[in-house]
C-alpha cells in the first residue's frame, strides 16, 4: 500500500528536473497547462547553504540568493545572484532536487528550504559532469552504502520532522541484478517517491530508453510502500493512460523533461502552437528571470528550421525580444510566414524535432499508444531481464552556418561535420 503523505506521487505527470530550462517561468507555464508536479533544477547542497532566505514582496516570490563573489581584482561591487526563487502558485506541488554527496550537508542545506517546498528529491542519476563531480548524480549509483545514508538522514533529519516526503530519481544500471539490489536498498530507507530514469548512466537522451526490467521493479518497489514515477521520453498525458493500462497499474506516474522544455503545454490535453507559448514565456521571463535565462528558454522552443530561429538568436535584451514577438504575431496570418513551423506545435522524440497541427499531434500520440501496449504485451521474462546494451551512440549533425568559422581566405572551414557522443 502506498504512503500517505502531505504530497500524493500517484497518477501523476510531472515536470522533470532541467538545469537552466526548470526555472520559474517554465514551472508556471507547466502549471498552467495542467502539471502535476513540479521538480526544481538540480540545486548543489553547499551553494544552498550559502544562501540568505528573501521575502521580495514586489514579485511576491521567496528567493535565496547568494553573494556572487567577482574576481578579487575586480573594482565591481559584489553582487548577488538568485539561486532559487519560488511563487505561491507552485505551493502544493514544488519538489526541490538536491545534488548532494554528504549527508551532513544534505540535511543542511535541505534545512534552509524545506519550509518553503513540498518534498526534496536527491539526485542519484544525472551523468553529466555537473552533476556527478564530488561523488553526486549519477556517481552515487555506484556508492549505494552513501545514497542510502543521505536518504536515510533526510528521512529521519528533514522529512519526518516537517511532514514533507523525501524521494530520489536514479538512472538504470545495465544488468538487471544490480538495478534490483540497488533498488531494494533504496526503498528500504524511508523514501517516498522513487523516480526511474529509464536509460543507463551511459545512455545519452537520443537514444530510445528501456523498459525492459519495469514488470519486476515496480512490484518491487510499491511493495515497500513507495510510489514510482516513470522518466525517459515520455510526450504526453495519453503517454501515461498508455503506461497505466499496459502494465495495469493506475498508480504509475510519468515525468516529462524534453517535450515539455520544447512545449510547456504538453501537460494539457492538446498542446499550443510555438508562437503562443514564446509570447507566454517571454511575459514570465521579463517579471520573474534574467534576460539570458528566458532568451535560453525561448531559443529551446523555436523549431531550428523556422526563420524566426535566425532572428530570436540576434536579440540582445527585453527590448528587441518584444519587437521580433510582436511581428511574429502580427505575421501569422501573412502568406510569406504563416507556414513557418513557429505557428505548429513542437515535439521532441529522443531529441529529434517534429513540428504537428491538433490533428496531427493527436494522431501521433496514438501511434505512440499503440507501440507502449505493443511492447509490455510481448514482454517475455527470459528475454527481457538479459544485460542492456547501453553504448552510446554518436550522433552526426551539420553545423549551423552562423556557427561556422571564416578562414583567412574569408572562406568557411572544409570541415562541416562534428561528432557528439
Amino acid at each position: 500500500m502506498i504512503k500517505k503523505m502531505m504530497l500524493d506521487y500517484t497518477n501523476k505527470v510531472c515536470l522533470a528536473p532541467m538545469v537552466r530550462s526548470g526555472e520559474l517561468p517554465m514551472r508556471l507555464m507547466a502549471d498552467k497547462y495542467g502539471c502535476d508536479l513540479l521538480w526544481t533544477p538540480e540545486l548543489i547542497d553547499k551553494k544552498l547553504i550559502t544562501t540568505t532566505r528573501i521575502e521580495n514582496k514586489q514579485l511576491n516570490t521567496i528567493d535565496f540568493v547568494a553573494a556572487n563573489n567577482n574576481h578579487q581584482n575586480s573594482k565591481k561591487p559584489p553582487t548577488e545572484a538568485i539561486i532559487f526563487r519560488k511563487h505561491p502558485q507552485e505551493s502544493g506541488k514544488l519538489i526541490l532536487q538536491l545534488g548532494s554527496s554528504d549527508p551532513e550537508l544534505a540535511v543542511e542545506a535541505s534545512s534552509k528550504v524545506i519550509k518553503d517546498v513540498d518534498g526534496i528529491d536527491l539526485n542519484c542519476g544525472c551523468p553529466k559532469s555537473f552533476s556527478t563531480h564530488s561523488g553526486m548524480g549519477a556517481e552515487l549509483l555506484k556508492t549505494p552504502e552513501l545514497l542510502c545514508s543521505i536518504l536515510r538522514n533526510l528521512v529521519e533529519k528533514i522529512g519526518k520532522p516537517n511532514n514533507k516526503p523525501i524521494s530520489c530519481k536514479i538512472r538504470m544500471l545495465a544488468n538487471f541484478d544490480k538495478t534490483y539490489k540497488l533498488v531494494e536498498q533504496i526503498v528500504t530507507t524511508g523514501i517516498s517517491n522513487l523516480t526511474i530514469h529509464c536509460r543507463t548512466p551511459n545512455m545519452r537522451n537520443r537514444q530510445n530508453p528501456f523498459w525492459n526490467y519495469l514488470p519486476k521493479l515496480i512490484p518491487l518497489i510499491e511493495k515497500n510502500g513507495v510510489s514510482v514515477i516513470l522518466n525517459g521520453n515520455f510526450q504526453s498525458k495519453s503517454d501515461l493512460i498508455a503506461i497505466q493500462k499496459a502494465l495495469n497499474n493506475d498508480k504509475i506516474s510519468i515525468m516529462m523533461a524534453e517535450s515539455a522544455e520544447a512545449n510547456p503545454s504538453v501537460f494539457s490535453e492538446v498542446p499550443k502552437s510555438q508562437d503562443q507559448l514564446i509570447t507566454e514565456i517571454f511575459e514570465l521571463g521579463k517579471k520573474y528571470h534574467l534576460y539570458s535565462g528566458t532568451k535560453f528558454l525561448i531559443m529551446n522552443m523555436i523549431p531550428g528550421k523556422s526563420k524566426y530561429y535566425q532572428i530570436f538568436s540576434q536579440c540582445k535584451n527585453f527590448e528587441s525580444m518584444e519587437q521580433e514577438i510582436i511581428k511574429m504575431n502580427e505575421n501569422k496570418t501573412i502568406e510569406q510566414w504563416k507556414n513557418d513551423k513557429i505557428y505548429k506545435i513542437l515535439n521532441k522524440n529522443c531529441q529529434k524535432s517534429n513540428s504537428f497541427n491538433e490533428e496531427e499531434f493527436v494522431k501521433e500520440m496514438e501511434k505512440r499508444s499503440v507501440e507502449v501496449e505493443k511492447f509490455f504485451g510481448a514482454w517475455k521474462e527470459d528475454a527481457m531481464l538479459l544485460d542492456l546494451n547501453d553504448s552510446p551512440t554518436k550522433r552526426t549533425m551539420e553545423i549551423p552556418k552562423h556557427k561556422l568559422k571564416n578562414n583567412r581566405n574569408g572562406n568557411v572551414n572544409k570541415r562541416q561535420k562534428i561528432e557528439a557522443v
